[in-house]
């Protein structure tokens, strides 16, 4: 587990793209290269690239398979 500025992250890729920040895009929404998001509820979800603010809550980590709900 690794511990940022008082997050936790399950592993290294879900630190990544929950931190990750585009130049072009403001929003996490807009931006092809963001894949999850942590809402201000502590919920995790992938992101629908679709124009809005749409996710799919998943329990999860898709890449090191650790239940979330242990980093809210």
């Amino acid at each position: 587990m690794e511990v940022g500025t008082g997050m936790k992250y399950c592993c290294s890729k879900m630190k990544y793209y929950l931190n990750l920040r585009c130049q072009q895009h403001p929003s996490p929404f807009d931006c092809p290269d963001n894949v999850v998001i942590k809402t201000k509820k502590g919920e995790y979800g992938i992101i629908i690239h679709d124009g809005g603010p749409s996710y799919y809550k998943i329990n999860y980590c898709p890449w090191c398979g650790k239940n979330l709900k242990e980093f809210k």
